[in-house]
């Protein structure tokens, strides 16, 4: 399939750049087709590459649950490939696909070296990016507004366990909307650090474990209960981020072949925020493809 110049104004990336530097662009594309199935990036992948898709469809997916679908003529996991950010999404081909590809580092190059046609593409970029934190900002708004209504609906109801006659029942549901709405809590939300942003645990002998998930409230890392601690019940290191070191303990509450999860004391409001911070950065990444 050819493409024209044209073909790219509907693009986002490439608006307000002339047909002529489009043109010059395309020319620096090296083609290639693949065959229904292909898988063009997996989780962890490290982009080098800008692609295009110029035929077929491409199904993007997380975790088994389809996200989107590509159709010509549009990038493929546009923001991962100039952010360099670990791919956390898996790209199959449906059918036979035709794609342009080109190494990010040329693509920068070509825009750097055209001071107008660059103003433009990293305009655009800004544009794109802001688009997507705003998107991301309202579905957490929608999400966070979700779990405060469902909390105090919780809260209502075991309060009317509390104050109504007393039954077989009564036990066993006032526990389970106890656990319910522990469970619920802010903190309890965890999130999984990327090979690009990752969180690592430093124990007293200087060893350095990989942090799975982590949130307000808890910590799970790849590794087992007696590597921490001969104490279930007490353990402290030091929780090392990409531009921060947090001191933190608490105690072992389960252990699986999948990783030992810690439950944290209360962390000090330097620290907190620290980790708010972190967390709330893996997050917005989280939608980076």
């Amino acid at each position: 399939m050819t493409i024209k110049p044209s073909d790219l104004h509907t693009i986002p990336l490439f608006r307000g750049i002339s047909d002529e530097r489009l043109r010059e662009l395309l020319s620096a594309f090296k083609k290639a087709s693949h065959p229904k199935g292909t898988v063009l990036f997996r989780p962890g992948d490290v982009p080098s590459t800008f692609v295009l898709l110029v035929k077929g469809e491409v199904a993007v997916e997380e975790e088994g649950a389809s996200r989107f679908v590509v159709r010509p003529v549009a990038p493929i996991g546009e923001l991962g490939s100039v952010t360099g950010i670990p791919r956390s999404t898996t790209a199959t081909a449906t059918s036979e696909v035709e794609i342009l590809s080109m190494p990010v580092a040329d693509l920068l190059g070509f825009f750097e070296k055209n001071a107008d046609t660059g103003f433009a593409f990293y305009k655009n970029l800004l544009g794109v990016v802001s688009d997507k934190v705003r998107r991301d900002r309202r579905r957490m708004d929608d999400m966070r507004g979700n779990i405060i209504r469902t909390q105090k609906a919780m809260k209502s109801m075991r309060e009317m366990v509390l104050a109504a006659q007393e039954t077989e029942l009564s036990k066993p549901i006032f526990e389970q909307l106890e656990d319910l709405i522990g469970n619920n809590r802010r903190a309890n939300y965890r999130v999984s650090p990327t090979a690009a942003y990752a969180a690592k645990v430093r124990l007293d002998d200087g060893q350095l474990l990989n942090v799975v998930e982590v949130s307000q409230g808890y910590l799970k890392l790849d590794s087992t209960s007696d590597r921490l601690t001969k104490d279930k019940s007490y353990w402290a290191g030091v929780l090392v981020l990409p531009t921060d070191e947090i001191l933190v303990s608490g105690s072992i509450t389960r252990e699986g072949a999948d990783g030992v999860v810690v439950k944290l004391d209360t962390l000090v409001d330097e620290f907190k925020a620290k980790l708010d911070d972190y967390t709330t950065k893996l997050q917005l990444l989280d939608f980076v493809v």
